[in-house]
């Protein structure tokens, strides 16, 4: 009987021992934390100063009232993946971070309302495949960052009420998904400091939305001074050429399609230049040449031996302190006009008749022209003299007397430096420049030029309108500060203030368009003369 009896008592003792080695390896049950209160599968955490890290396993809906955490911070409930339903309310925090809910993968309901909440990082949500109710309702937001709901693909509910969301650039995001997705959304109120105030969010769509914008900016820098600048094409490419008066040349560049930057083309040898014009006829390319000294002529280019020849001398009996040229065809003839500055000069209309240019008519003597401007008005044919001793004068083409004839000038307008004009959805305007007092804008009414909007100049010898695209510009240029860049909104009917840029003593802007993009050339008369490129920027990104 004593065998028996010992291996029933080693057998008590081996069940016992495996007894106590199991009960030491049983995880035991995270209990509920200190601010919180639990029940079978609900936990309330009422003014806890930070997110606990565990939770009973059978808690899958989990509540935070009045916490004291300033935010949600990455992570924060990776313990607890069981969560079904998360609710935060009256709470003080102010940011929910980068994956805030991290391994949340059954969440199906968030509640964030009533909180303090002034900013959401672009992927706080990440991972919530499976959310199908999201409330962020009466907090301080007032935007959301673009694509935040991005992957939430089973969202039934997104309740937005309450906050101060402006309805602007930054939001069309949310406008396109709200058009695309299949969850609902309460009606919203765009805030008082939105340009959709008073509308709901709801009623928008996509285009409501003005979201492009456009800057120059710096591309080249050339090392030297200008006093103008022309584009051009001839043989289907694009050239520029710069007057430089000091170095005495025509500078011609060409576009480097492989190194994508502006190159040194060809040159005309001159003196003391202050224009170089070119003019295409008959697929041929001539340049008038403008000096102050040892008069002024006309180049032709060689093709076959590719060079400037010049062809022609302007008489300098009339053309002495030449200022500017423009040139034009009038019923198929082609012409160029160089309004002259000198007290003893003649502003002169020269025609091309086949051979070469000469003087087709003399307008006003002794005026003292610094200005001259081309333009059709009505479909007829004008030009516009500005000088420094009387106001800018109109003078229409007489098809009869094949010249111009005075019409009317500008009234109380008087010492404006140069005129240029543009045109917006069939109206004319033209932008008048004083070196100092105030620039303007007119528009022409049918009868007469009417002031639209005037811009303080300080040392500006350059008022110039300039389109690119769907774009009007107006830059006005300073001697003594930075070049203002002007944008006409269409809905205003004016220019409104757009960049500044750094350009020493500026005297012309012209723009070119290569490879599908767009470059402003700026020359300076004190400093490099400069190239900008013309972006497009989306706001909405």
């Amino acid at each position: 009987m004593g065998r028996p009896h010992r291996g029933w008592m080693l057998l008590l003792l081996w069940v016992l021992a495996v007894s106590v080695l199991l009960d030491g390896r049983r995880v035991r049950q995270p209990k509920c934390p200190t601010g919180c209160t639990c029940t079978k599968d609900n936990a309330l955490c009422d003014n806890v100063r930070s997110v606990p890290l565990s939770f009973p396993s059978e808690v899958v809906s989990l509540s935070f009232v009045k916490s004291g955490f300033n935010e949600i911070t990455r992570g924060s409930f990776a313990h607890t993946p069981a969560l079904q339903l998360l609710l935060f309310t009256a709470n003080s925090f102010d940011l929910i971070d980068e994956d805030a809910f991290l391994g949340l993968t059954h969440l199906e309901y968030l509640f964030i309302e009533n909180n303090k909440i002034e900013s959401i990082s672009p992927h706080a949500f990440r991972g919530l495949k499976t959310l199908l109710h999201l409330s962020l309702a009466y907090n301080n937001l007032e935007t959301l960052p673009k694509d935040v709901f991005k992957g939430m693909d089973a969202l039934t509910k997104v309740d937005l009420r309450g906050n101060n969301l402006v309805c602007d650039c930054m939001l069309k995001w949310l406008v396109e998904w709200m058009h695309h997705t299949n969850a609902t959304l309460d009606e919203i109120y765009c805030s008082d400091s939105s340009i959709h105030h008073e509308k709901k969010l709801n009623d928008l769509l996509p285009h409501s939305f003005d979201c492009i914008t456009t800057e120059f900016a710096s591309y080249q820098s050339m090392k030297f001074e200008s006093i103008s600048v022309e584009s051009f094409t001839f043989d289907e490419e694009q050239y520029v050429v710069f007057a430089q008066p000091f170095a005495g040349t025509c500078s011609f560049l060409e576009w480097d399609h492989v190194e994508m930057t502006f190159r040194s083309h060809d040159t005309i040898q001159s003196t003391s230049t202050v224009v170089c014009k070119p003019m295409v006829i008959d697929n041929h390319l001539f340049v008038i040449v403008a000096q102050l000294f040892g008069g002024s002529h006309i180049y032709k280019r060689d093709t076959s031996a590719n060079k400037f020849i010049k062809i022609q001398d302007i008489d300098i009996l009339k053309i002495r302190k030449p200022n500017d040229i423009e040139t034009f065809v009038i019923d198929g003839e082609s012409f160029f006009v160089i309004a002259d500055s000198s007290k003893a000069g003649t502003t002169t209309v020269y025609k091309w008749n086949g051979n070469g240019f000469y003087s087709h008519q003399s307008l006003h003597p002794w005026f003292r022209d610094t200005d001259v401007e081309y333009l059709e008005i009505a479909k007829k044919p004008h030009l516009i003299l500005s000088s420094s001793s009387q106001r800018p004068v109109v003078y229409q083409w007489n098809r009869g007397q094949k010249q111009f004839v005075r019409r009317t000038d500008i009234p109380d307008m008087e010492d404006v430096f140069s005129v240029k004009h543009f045109q917006i959805k069939g109206d004319l305007f033209i932008c008048l420049t004083r070196f100092i007092g105030d620039s303007k804008v007119m528009r022409w009414d049918g009868a007469m030029f009417k002031e639209v909007q005037t811009f303080p100049s300080r040392g500006s010898m350059v008022f110039q309108p300039v389109s690119i695209g769907n774009w009007q510009y107006a830059i006005l240029g300073s001697d003594y500060s930075l070049t203002q860049v002007y944008q006409w909104e269409t809905k205003r009917g004016q220019f409104v203030s757009s960049q500044e840029l750094n350009i020493q003593a500026p005297r012309a802007f012209s723009v070119v368009s290569i490879d599908n993009r767009e470059f402003l050339l700026a020359s300076s008369f004190k400093g490099k003369t400069q190239i900008y490129e013309h972006l497009m920027i989306d706001l909405s990104d």
